[in-house]
């Protein structure tokens, strides 16, 4: 079968690679579309992604879409289309019982945290446990699906904020998980969803999901004090610094974006004056069925996915990902010739 692998810093290349074979508890999937996540930008532009230094051939993607090749049960038949839970959860500790995608000793699809690196979905076909299949409903496209995963985490960013029905949301950064952000927001039930960026064309395509107003910081004023909840989607230090200013007081600040595992200057005042809540988000639990769900009964959010690239033009797809300004979520498809499906 074909694979893309990241060898390190600019490094990837098309490779033939042996098939491989489900064993007992396990099924293959071909699969059809693997959408570009910020962790597979660094892994591929910089060589890491934080602390995660590529030092071995690391196939990259745990946002896909596909369809069962094998499930040697013979539960699954042939064709079904799914999406793949990325997670192999690893063991309890005490105090998160509850949080099993925290537990040590666990992986992930397309991750240098473990050794030997976890290979991801960028190939013909992948291997995964029974348990990390999701069925697709017949009314959502593979090619929506692929959105499954990041939607997942930023419907767990909802679910760390609890309760935000009839709530005032600012989404920070109209990157694709600010998107998903803001329309998992409207989903849980936000009273109103306003979204900024410094960038337009993002905002514009944040208005096209449905936000009731979006912001162009350095443009336009952010508000003071008036967001109930601000979920800060772009990682950016300033933008931190933003969100705690635009909280109300006793408002709550959700940091779903990455950043960098280095000091980095952000002014806690507001953090202090206001008694803000700050609470981290990192990957999700359960939430790609409610994400499954969400996206079958939204063809609005087809307008996260600006470009679907093929497999064999990789090195393009990371090129315009890359670019805010240019592209919202990019997608690979996956040997298309192959015979991958809309």
């Amino acid at each position: 079968m074909k694979a893309i692998y990241i060898d390190g810093k600019l490094e990837l290349s098309e490779r033939e690679v042996q098939t491989p074979e489900p064993a007992a508890g396990q099924v293959r999937v071909r699969v059809d579309f693997v959408g570009i996540c910020g962790s597979d930008l660094h892994y591929y532009f910089e060589g890491a992604n934080g602390a995660f230094v590529v030092e071995e051939p690391l196939a990259p993607g745990h946002e896909l879409s596909g369809r069962v090749d094998l499930d040697p049960s013979g539960v699954l038949a042939p064709g079904t289309p799914v999406t793949v839970h990325p997670a192999r959860f690893g063991h309890a500790e005490p105090g998160i019982e509850d949080a099993p995608h925290l537990w040590p000793g666990g992986s992930y699809l397309g991750s240098a945290s473990t050794h030997p690196h976890t290979q991801g979905g960028l190939s013909e076909y992948l291997v995964v446990e029974s348990d990390m299949i999701r069925v697709l409903p017949a009314e959502l496209p593979l090619k929506r699906a692929a959105l499954a995963e990041p939607l997942a985490v930023a419907l767990h960013g909802m679910t760390r904020a609890g309760d935000i029905r009839g709530k005032k949301v600012l989404v920070s950064g109209a990157g694709p998980i600010g998107l998903l952000a803001a329309a998992a927001a409207r989903a849980r039930g936000a009273a109103e969803v306003t979204v900024s960026d410094v960038l337009e064309q993002p905002l514009a395509r944040a208005t096209a999901i449905g936000a009731d107003r979006v912001i162009r910081i350095g443009q336009d004023a952010l508000p003071e004090n008036a967001f109930d909840v601000v979920f800060e989607c772009s990682g950016a230090t300033p933008a931190i610094s933003a969100a705690f200013v635009a909280a109300r007081r006793r408002g709550m600040v959700v940091q779903i974006g990455m950043v960098p595992n280095e000091p980095r200057p952000v002014n806690l005042a507001p953090f202090i004056s206001k008694e803000l809540q700050v609470l981290g988000v990192f990957r999700f639990k359960d939430e790609i069925d409610e994400a499954v769900r969400i996206l079958a009964e939204t063809p609005e959010l087809d307008a996260v996915i600006t470009h679907v690239i093929d497999a064999s033009e990789s090195v393009a797809a990371f090129d315009i990902a890359k670019d805010s300004a240019a592209s919202g979520k990019v997608v690979i498809a996956a040997w298309p010739d192959s015979g991958a499906a809309e």
